[in-house]
């Protein structure tokens, strides 16, 4: 008992193991357990029937297997078939490693094997049968993955779309995935009396309901976040609108500013208030902060006045509109411009049809974590072969001309499933927790809808085709050349973004033709991005050359530690001219303040605008 008092004191004493906590239950906690199970099976009836009675079934309903993985698997097969000593190998290996798993089994031997977040019960690493079960996971992935490498018959792009798959499968038959396999919910079911299950059952009819029939996981509570209160509170103005973009201003913070001023085009297919969720993490403020004159551009999220605009609106009244309207606002008669992932990817056409024309209003670029060569751009590739773009087609028709911003929600949430869906479906509905508050997850549910022909561009003449890297792409009716682009240009990349894969990034950063300067980041599409210098994370790589290939650069590149976002400034001010007077936006009660009226328009209140026309 002593013992027991000092640890807890200590905070160091043991998770009570399952068989204990079994052990552990009397009469009156079986009846409650008892009483509770009751409840959660009503509750569990009740979701089913809010399932058949929701009258709502999936637009893929008649296509059992819409983005033929089923074919993919066949080809694998075939190709398995034509090279029996590759499949008996690894069958040999993955016997091998079974016999082992099961001995040690036997002899009650645990081995504490790969290190996952997933399997961070102490059940995992100190219960034999537990402890074999995460290790045939283990080697049943590395099996089904070797497999894959034995398939000689398959090309590079086959390949690909084979292992994208088989990680799908792999990612969804983890052990952790199901109740009777994951400890921690039976520990959780056990501990609280039952109450965990039905606390999962009622957030899962939540959720339901809230997807309009289909289940849309919970990530965050969304609840306590309000645009302009909370999040997106730098101050600023609307200066000009479209029907297409806003484009903000902010107010200086300091009383001289750089007489060039910095457009910002974000990405359509997310808000731009990633730049300035909080006043600790805001790119926004910290660039207003260094002297800039900050120009950020808002996409209205498709609807019906919009469902129709390509690729040429979006430049024209977008890209072009947008460096109108900063140099009419600020009385500058060049600017600097950055664009972010498919807003730098907007851009690099844009850059290369004002070289054409002879229009020099823009003075230098940045991009972040953007691609114009899509030739190695990572698992969207495999969603953006032919059968694929055509099955995306249907889903904008059957959308009345849009892309949902629900599909691509979803669509980036499986390239990370492990951390972006399973995560969730045990801590929401296996262990019964409530999603809590988190400004970048609450980012990441406000979605924006995409006009399909502009969508479909995207998908087919450049991540396909990769027309714009190999000089077919036409902008406004003019094929353009990258090599065309003769401005300082600086493209920084994240090491770990999954989304713009750095060798990708790498890749357009060779193709312009004047100086160019590439940065790689520590982490991924995001946080490698959004990292404020006073965070003091992660780190960047910088170099002088620009060799063939990014692992050529990466060989020669210092480390720093940090955020990049320093490095740039240094290069941004050199670039945007003499300091002047703050110049302060001009306040428009028909235009309002930022962050404008397109960011706090949601689907939902596109939806409901949709049905009421």
């Amino acid at each position: 008992m002593a013992d027991q008092k000092k640890a807890a004191k200590t905070g160091t004493e043991k998770t009570p193991s399952l068989a204990q906590l079994i052990a552990d239950q009397d009469p009156a906690k079986l009846q409650t357990l008892s009483m509770t199970m009751t409840e959660a099976m009503r509750e569990s009836h009740a979701l089913i029937m809010d399932i058949m009675n929701s009258g709502a079934l999936p637009a893929e309903a008649g296509k059992p297997d819409p983005l033929f993985v089923g074919q993919s698997f066949a080809r694998l097969g075939q190709s398995l078939a034509g090279n029996p000593a590759g499949l008996m190998a690894a069958n040999m290996k993955l016997w091998q490693g079974l016999m082992e798993i099961w001995s040690d089994v036997s002899m009650g031997a645990v081995k504490p094997g790969k290190k996952d977040r997933r399997f961070s019960d102490t059940e995992w690493t100190e219960n034999p049968v537990y402890n074999a079960l995460k290790r045939t996971y283990e080697l049943n992935t590395e099996w089904m993955m070797s497999l894959v490498a034995s398939a000689d018959g398959l090309d590079d792009a086959e390949k690909e779309k084979a292992k994208f798959y088989i990680r799908q499968t792999i990612d969804a038959f983890a052990p952790t995935n199901f109740f009777a396999t994951n400890p921690a919910a039976l520990r959780a079911l056990i501990s609280s009396g039952g109450d965990s299950v039905l606390r999962g059952l009622r957030h899962a009819r939540q959720d339901y309901r809230k997807g309009g029939g289909k289940l849309t996981i919970s990530q965050s509570d969304e609840t306590p976040f309000k645009l302009g209160e909370n999040i997106a509170t730098a101050d600023g103005q609307v200066v000009f609108r479209n029907d297409l973009i806003e484009v903000l201003q902010y107010t200086p913070s300091t009383e001289k500013v750089h007489d060039r001023p910095l457009l910002i085009y974000t990405p359509w297919i997310n808000k731009f208030y990633i730049l300035d969720l909080r006043e600790e993490n805001s790119m926004i403020r910290w660039l207003v902060s260094q002297g800039f004159s900050v120009f950020v551009v808002s996409w209205r999220s498709a609807d019906e006045t919009t469902k129709d605009f390509d690729w040429d609106d979006y430049v024209q009244q977008g890209g072009y509109a947008a460096v109108a309207a900063t140099l009419k606002a600020s009385g500058a008669k060049k600017l600097n411009a950055v664009g972010y992932c498919i807003g730098g990817t907007m851009l690099s056409g844009l850059l290369a049809h004002m070289a054409r024309n002879g229009d020099d209003r823009i003075a230098s670029a940045t991009f972040f974590a953007s691609q114009a060569d899509f030739k190695k751009a990572g698992d969207l590739l495999v969603l953006t072969d032919k059968a694929t773009i055509d099955h995306v087609e249907g889903v904008i028709e059957d959308n009345g001309g849009l892309m949902p911003g629900e599909v691509m929600r979803d669509t980036f949430n499986w390239l990370r499933p492990v951390d972006l869906v399973w995560r969730y479906v045990v801590d929401n509905y296996m262990l019964g927790k409530s999603p809590r508050p988190f400004d970048l997850l609450y980012w990441n549910a406000d979605q924006t809808n995409i006009p399909g022909p502009t969508h479909l561009t995207y998908l087919r003449n450049l991540y396909h085709q990769n027309d714009l890297a190999e000089g077919r792409f036409k902008v406004l009716g003019d094929t353009v050349n990258l090599g065309d682009v003769n401005i300082p240009i600086m493209v920084q990349a994240s090491r770990d973004d999954h989304i713009c894969p750095y060798d990708s990034v790498y890749r357009a950063a060779t193709l312009y033709g004047g100086k160019t300067t590439f940065l790689l980041a520590g982490s991924g599409h995001i946080a490698g991005v959004v990292n404020h210098p006073d965070a003091k994370k992660y780190q960047h790589w910088i170099s002088d050359e620009l060799p063939t290939t990014a692992g050529e650069w990466l060989d020669s590149a210092k480390e720093t530690p940090g955020s990049w976002w320093p490095y740039w400034a240094k290069w941004l001010k050199r670039r945007s001219g003499k300091l002047v007077e703050a110049r302060k936006p001009k306040a428009s009660k028909k235009l309002g303040k930022a962050p404008g009226t397109y960011a706090q328009k949601r689907l939902e209140d596109i939806a409901e605008e949709r049905t009421a026309c």
